[in-house]
């Protein structure tokens, strides 16, 4: 995500409360441009669904409950039936495993289905999709029709699995979900949205392409009931702003806007803040925490042995019983390398990141969630919202530079109660980076067990691989495209107006 000063973001209370004015600084903006809307501005119609708990306190004027914990904890269990779903519902969550609502569910499904405009703060694995998901599908049966429902999301990979999870959830309905994202035959993409599907689960920058260029789209999206944007600190980030504002205006302004987030931003506070009393805020936990049930370590390295420490832990996978492990990467670079590392050591991984295709980018999460390679090499762009539930095994080849990335990341396994372990590759440069993370998720790692002497066994095998590795990436051209792709990327920023933005 892109770090820019609060102060870049301008949001003002405007008379009406509600109304988001231009993401950026205003020198940059034409003084033509008009703010566009984000939360409606017309009361909500009356609803049949139960009352939703009162909240324990209040907010600058708005409806607020801010959840440290789970503080129903000791009124004993809810079932989704008490939430006021219809039964399929509850029958299709019992289907699926789901037994009982976690907090996230049980504060938020409620006061959806009362109507009310919704920002959801809730640790990764803590089932937001399900908070969203079960009421929009709840109102889509009482009126099915045309799009019912728009659902932003940052990445590709997130949008695939929200797509699936809506159409598992909705399997009673035969609800008709489609994914509109790069990468994919856009023909097929405007044709789908021209026979209106109940539910569209988009990319920002391909659903803008969509609507600015078929004339008859915007018109699919007129009476629209749910706009949801999930992981929001992203989508709001900047350098959607564009993409957000040709969204918007296609949008009804009595719909209702649900804003799910595992991280609570300076932009997320704004917009809460001039809702008013027109939205409802639930915050599970203050800041950023990583679950109990995830034991976090770190291998102390020399920059040049981290290929041999990644070789070591991936070949004990098997024999300490983990099933899948995800490693993390800063760049598309090292993740194509280390791909091409691991096939020359006969170690079974596939990578993602976003130099591959469209196609090669679901195929290799694909082959991962389904057990056919159990390691999958990722740049950040698999660090949000992915539940796999074989995921054991975090590795963070490259230290993030921020200590909310390293949460999401973290936050791929010890899922939904379940255990997990995460191992930091810490070299010298990497000291301070980790004492951030340290101060900011309230602990300390621990120091891995792993023995110098052991690994070092390794190192011929290793670098030798190494050598063809780097020799095999000169042949297959990687560099000039990802220098290709660089200039293509700083052309669109630059046309955006946010060079400077990103720069700070």
């Amino acid at each position: 995500m892109v770090e820019t000063e609060p102060s870049s973001h301008a949001y003002q209370l405007s008379s009406l409360g509600e109304t988001l004015p231009p993401m950026g600084d205003s020198e940059s903006q034409p003084s033509s441009e008009k703010p566009f809307r984000l939360f409606s501005t017309k009361p909500k119609p009356p609803t049949k669904a139960p009352p939703p708990p009162p909240p324990p306190q209040l907010f600058n004027s708005a409806s607020i409950d801010t959840d440290r914990g789970d503080p129903d904890a000791g009124t004993g269990p809810v079932s989704f039936s008490e939430l006021g779903l219809f039964q399929w519902g509850v029958d299709t969550c019992r289907e699926l495993g789901m037994r009982r609502p976690t907090p996230v569910q049980r504060r938020c499904i409620p006061r959806i289905l009362a109507g009310d405009d919704v920002l959801g703060i809730a640790q990764t694995g803590s089932g937001k999709t399900a908070a969203f998901a079960l009421p929009i599908l709840h109102r889509l049966a009482e009126d099915p029709y045309g799009v019912f429902a728009l659902v932003l999301t940052p990445t590709r990979e997130l949008a695939c699995q929200l797509a699936e999870q809506f159409r598992a959830l909705g399997s009673p309905l035969n609800v008709r979900c489609t994914l509109i994202v790069g990468g994919m035959d856009m023909i097929g993409q405007a044709r789908a949205l021209v026979q209106r599907p109940h539910i569209v689960v988009a990319t920002p920058g391909r659903i803008k392409v969509l609507l600015e260029e078929d004339p008859d789209i915007p018109a699919a999206f007129s009476k629209t009931k749910f706009l949801v944007l999930d992981e929001a600190d992203r989508v709001l980030d900047v350098g959607f702003e564009e993409e957000l504002r040709v969204i918007f205006q296609c949008l009804p302004k009595n719909r209702q806007t649900l804003l799910f987030s595992a991280t609570m931003t300076n932009e997320l506070q704004a917009l809460l803040e001039i809702s008013a009393n027109r939205s409802y805020f639930f915050e599970a936990y203050e800041g950023f925490r990583t679950v109990d049930s995830l034991q976090q370590q770190y291998i102390f390295t020399p920059k040049n042995l981290k290929d041999l420490y990644l070789f070591h832990v991936l070949s004990k996978m098997e024999e300490e019983g983990t099933r899948s492990a995800i490693v993390f990467v800063s760049t598309c670079r090292t993740c194509h390398l280390l791909s091409l590392l691991l096939e020359e050591l006969d170690q079974a991984a596939v990578a993602l990141h976003s130099h591959k295709s469209q196609s090669l980018r679901l195929s290799a999460l694909n082959r991962f969630k389904s057990g056919q390679v159990p390691v999958l090499l990722a740049t950040d762009v698999a660090s949000r919202g992915l539940d796999i539930q074989t995921v054991d095994l975090v590795i963070n080849y490259d230290i993030p530079r921020y200590p909310r990335d390293y949460v999401h990341r973290v936050g791929r396994t010890a899922r939904a109660g379940r255990g997990g372990l995460s191992i930091s590759f810490v070299t010298q440069n990497d000291v301070d980076l980790v004492h951030e993370i340290e101060a900011v998720i309230g602990k300390q790692l621990d120091k891995s067990e792993y023995e110098e002497k052991v690994v070092l066994e390794d190192i011929t095998k290793v670098y030798k691989a190494r050598r063809v590795a780097n020799m095999k990436m000169m042949d297959d051209g990687f560099e000039e495209r990802a220098e290709a792709r660089k200039a293509q990327k700083l052309r669109t920023l630059a046309a955006k107006g946010l060079l400077k933005k990103r720069k700070r």
